[in-house]
This record gives structure tokens, sequence and C-alpha cells, in this order.
């Protein structure tokens, strides 16, 4: 299970009211940086952009890869460790929007962590550290340190090796 904070909104659904739930100057700082970093070639600017401006934690070491997406209105809550990779084009969510409520959950990424391409990370999840993640997985559950996971559904491919 996915630990995120449910709340329940009352009259249209979350997303047609997302500015009572987060400032619409802050979306649009966040999304400015955001856009910013997703094209920046230095990846010690790229880091320096996030953890400025956004005030997530990022590792050091840690390398965001092109075009890699942000949560917009939550960056805040997304903590990736030291020496991770986050590969190509991947999404990290730490907001959702239903229909009768929205939900927030803290996205943890621990050292040395290896996220492939396309992947798309869910709120409330934590990925332990030395895992690996298959290009175009949807984590949707939290992944053991060292173990290797991939697909849609997330499957458990290789538990970390018993020493």
């Amino acid at each position: 299970m996915r630990k995120t904070t449910r709340y329940p909104v009352q009259g249209a659904n979350p997303l047609w009211q997302m500015y009572q739930t987060v400032s619409f100057w802050k979306v649009m700082k966040n999304f400015a940086v955001i856009q910013i970093a997703r094209y920046t070639p230095f990846l010690s600017w790229k880091n320096w952009l996030y953890r400025t401006f956004l005030r997530m934690e990022v590792g050091e070491q840690t390398a965001v890869a092109l075009m890699v997406m942000m949560d917009t209105m939550f960056p805040e809550l997304i903590k990736i460790g030291r020496n991770s990779v986050i590969g190509y084009n991947t999404t990290i969510l730490a907001h959702e929007y239903l229909i009768e409520e929205y939900r927030l959950g803290e996205v943890r990424i621990g050292d040395g962590v290896l996220v492939g391409a396309n992947s798309t990370i869910l709120p409330g999840v934590t990925i332990g550290d030395g895992a690996i993640v298959a290009a175009g997985t949807v984590v949707h559950k939290d992944v053991p340190p060292g173990a290797f996971v991939g697909g849609n559904p997330m499957q458990l491919i290789r538990e970390a090796s018993k020493q």
C-alpha cells in the first residue's frame, strides 16, 4: 500500500479546484524551473535548481537525465538519495487528483538506485537503496533494497542477493 494522505473534497473534482490546494504562483514557478531543468545538460546545475527552487532533497552525484518530469505541484515531497540515476523521460509524482479526493505522498528514492527510462513513480512509494527499476515501469508500490523490478503492473523480477 502506498503511503499517501487523503484529502476529500466537496463539489467539483479536486483538479478543477486545484488552486484551492496549491498556489497558482507556486505551480507557475515550479513549472518554469522544471522545464529549465529538463533541458539542462549539466547535472550539477540541474540538481542545484531542484534543491534551491523546488526544495527537493537530491543526493550528491545523482544523475537526473534529460526530460525527467518532477511533480509540478509538490516537488518538495520528492527525496532522491546519492549516486542514483533517474532515466530519460521518467515522471515522479507526489500527488494524485481523483474524483472525490486528492492524495499527497512523499516519494523516497534511495542511494545507488537506477530508474530506467520512461518509468512513472507514483506518490507515496519508497525505492530502497541499490534497487533497479526497469525501463517503462509504473512504480505503484514500495521496492525493497537491492531488488530488480519491472513492468506494468510492476513485478518483482529478482530479490536482493543474500550475502
